[in-house]
């Protein structure tokens, strides 16, 4: 496995994770993730730490509250959050890591429809 590090876009919130090459991501079009045109980086909780900027995460939910979206209270800037199809993992924002891991495949994902 090769570390990993990644943040919000000012720089406050700092993260580091561990997975293998190349990696396989989600682009899904629900509502939020359409918008923000996200790429899904699956991460498991125990390969995935905060370094910097804790105190500045705030989350939003909407929908069933199963999802924790984490943002940056000064940036505003989803790098990375807590998704309801993965429990034990991190999506993180592949646009938000620093020299990103080489992808493999893309699964597009109909969460507009999946969780309806």
């Amino acid at each position: 496995m090769k570390e990993y590090s990644g943040g919000c876009h000012c720089g406050d919130i700092k993260f580091k994770f561990y997975t293998n090459e190349p990696v396989e991501i989600w682009k899904c079009n629900c509502s939020i993730c359409k918008i923000l045109d996200y790429e899904h980086l699956f991460i498991n909780h125990k390969d995935f730490k905060i370094i910097h900027g804790n105190e500045l995460i705030t989350d939003y939910s909407f929908g069933t509250k199963q999802a924790k979206h984490f943002f940056c209270k000064k940036c505003g800037i989803k790098s990375f959050y807590q998704p309801r199809s993965h429990p034990d993992s991190y999506s993180v924002n592949l646009k938000c890591v620093v020299e990103p891991p080489e992808i493999k495949n893309t699964v597009y994902f109909d969460g507009k429809n999946e969780f309806s």
